[in-house]
């Protein structure tokens, strides 16, 4: 008896490391994972590395999931690089700014402070949501900007004069349907990703103080010059 309990033990114990170095693991790994639709999808935020998107579904196919969400992988703009951004754009008091994935929305505050000018941002990370409120009401400019979690597919952007943009080629082509609608005037400035097609009316490079790195930012004035072009809205 006192060897088969002595065997019972060991096994015992053997099991419980075992599932302790499994869990620790599972914690270990949370920051690298990004899912979409309940997939899990292993990945690092790397400055100038676009998300794969989710593959478009066939609208007569019988797959009954819930529709991919999409978390990009958050990449800060460097501070210097959103003023050059609102320059670029020549944001006045009278524009309405929308920043599509706006993070910890550092370019609304910005135009807001140094515009005083309305801001809209949209992001899906509820955490980069609570962060960016904060940080409006932290520069007291809460009364102008507004952020809310949303899919930015899914956005209405047709009331804004400027939208700005550091997504990914991938993201830019899939919204071309919704900046199509922007006024006559409106201005889409993107950080380092070209809308697809269509050629800019303006590309500066910004030799960053921040990280060092040069960024390249696009400026296309509205309506966009191909919108007759552009491709139908997946539904």
């Amino acid at each position: 008896m006192d060897r088969i309990t002595a065997g019972a033990a060991l096994l015992l114990l053997f099991a419980l490391i075992v599932t302790g170095c499994i869990e620790s693991h599972t914690e270990d790994s949370h920051s690298l994972l990004l899912r979409t639709g309940g997939q899990v999808n292993e990945s690092t935020p790397q400055t100038g590395v676009e998300p794969m998107l989710p593959a478009a579904t066939d609208s007569n196919s019988t797959n009954t999931s819930p529709p991919p969400v999409l978390f990009v992988a958050y990449v800060a703009t460097p501070p210097d690089v959103v003023d050059a951004m609102l320059k670029v754009a020549r944001v006045t008091r009278n524009d309405v700014v929308y920043d599509l994935g706006c993070g910890d929305g550092r370019i609304l505050v910005t135009a807001a402070r140094r515009y005083g000018c309305r801001a809209v941002g949209y992001d899906l990370d509820h955490l980069r949501v609570d962060e960016a409120r904060k940080n409006a009401e932290d520069s007291r400019v809460a009364h102008l900007v507004r952020i809310e979690q949303k899919d930015i597919l899914q956005a209405d952007v047709s009331g804004a004069t400027v939208v700005t943009l550091y997504l990914g080629h991938q993201l830019n082509a899939r919204l071309l349907p919704q900046l199509a609608k922007l006024g006559t005037g409106a201005r889409i400035v993107s950080h380092d990703f070209e809308l697809p097609d269509i050629p800019p009316d303006k590309v500066i490079d910004v030799n960053s103080r921040t990280d060092h790195r040069v960024h390249t930012i696009y400026l296309w004035n509205c309506p966009l010059k191909v919108a007759n072009q552009l491709p139908t809205p997946t539904p």
